[in-house]
């Protein structure tokens, strides 16, 4: 058995930066698709129209509008992308 790593490993990679959580876009603003909306351990506040879950629970837009927060019932929050409106 060798005692020595072999060449093509590496001992770095393990130290990348935190997601820190929190909600990145407020309420009226304008954001472009693949925007990062919020960033959550598990379903805080819920994806609305033009609004996706990730796999780590980050709701991300997916066309460019502008952010509206919105109740879902009685008990949960979700958020939700409004197309902007084409000036004529």
């Amino acid at each position: 058995m060798a005692h020595k790593k072999g060449q093509g490993s590496s001992r770095n990679g393990r130290d990348s930066n935190p997601q820190y959580r929190g909600v990145k876009v407020y309420a009226g603003e304008t954001v472009s698709a693949g925007s990062i909306l919020v960033r959550q351990l598990g379903t805080v506040i819920h994806p609305g129209s033009n609004v996706k879950l990730g796999r780590d629970y980050t709701l991300y837009s997916t066309v460019d509008g502008v952010v509206k927060y919105e109740r879902q019932g009685r008990d949960r929050k979700k958020v939700s992308v409004y197309p902007a409106q084409a000036s004529a």
